[in-house]
């Protein structure tokens, strides 16, 4: 059997390591709570150019527009998240149980909301199916209409073809009787695995479209976005079960 004061120590020892452990886990909060935070400002900075871009889609769905919204979205939760950080933190090294409750109750609230949000995107995936559809078949019309001829919607397809390594938005069709198609009878070059430009025709434009690509790409790694969700589910859990476990042990001593 342990004496009074060897329980008192290894009481020290256990409040001391559960301090460390709320202060670990209200760190992670902090560093997203930035990222996204700066994320999200520079979302807002740069809306110029994302209005731009929406403006010269015709007819685009106006669902889209809410795309700038984000911004506003992604500076809320990146400030919650830091002030979520702050009060875990503080309250560890304070031993406030005001701060703590508070914590475990913000992190409650998120994680509830993040199994809500689940289901809602499970539940109008269709929906969203319908709404990129409508998108791609605008975008189609847009690449059409001034893909040769408008030079930020030229500069802006280059760019995105020569950074996700596909061509259109579903394939090289989209270029058909586009200007830069109706001038020089070719596609561009992104759309053809062959370095000569002369030769990318609709019998060697053979690279996928962006769309697809981005699809591939989701459906590759989706066991890695699922034990990235599954692993900020797990911290989430074991943040709450520490910080009311801290507690219960700052009220107990205060008895």
């Amino acid at each position: 059997m342990l004496g009074k004061t060897q329980r008192d120590a290894v009481d020290v020892v256990f409040i001391d390591l559960m301090e460390t452990t709320q202060q670990c886990y209200a760190l992670f909060p902090q560093l997203a709570g930035a990222a996204i935070l700066g994320v999200g400002i520079w979302v807002k900075v740069d809306s110029g150019s994302i209005l731009g871009f929406l403006k010269g889609i015709k007819d685009a769905p106006a669902e889209m527009n809410q795309i700038l919204n984000v911004g506003y979205l992604l500076i809320a939760v990146g400030a919650v998240l830091l002030i979520v950080g702050f009060l875990g933190c503080c309250g560890a090294m304070k031993e406030s149980r005001c701060m703590l409750l508070m914590f475990f109750v913000i992190v409650l609230v998120v994680f509830i909301a993040e199994v809500a949000g689940a289901v809602v995107i499970l539940v109008f995936k269709p929906l969203a199916g319908q709404l990129i559809e409508k998108l791609g078949t605008k975008v189609v019309q847009n690449i059409r209409k001034d893909y040769g001829e408008n030079s930020d919607v030229t500069a802006l397809w280059n760019a995105t073809m020569d950074t996700l390594k596909c061509c259109g938005f579903y394939n090289y069709t989209d270029f058909t009787d586009s200007p830069f198609e109706k001038y020089t009878h070719l596609y561009p070059q992104q759309c053809c695995h062959s370095a000569d430009f002369s030769s990318c025709d609709d019998t060697s434009a053979t690279i996928i479209g962006c769309f697809p690509k981005l699809m591939q790409l989701i459906d590759k790694n989706t066991i890695v976005i699922v034990a990235v969700a599954l692993g900020i589910a797990a911290l989430e859990i074991l943040a709450m079960v520490v910080s009311m476990t801290l507690y219960c042990i700052i009220g107990s001593k205060s008895d």
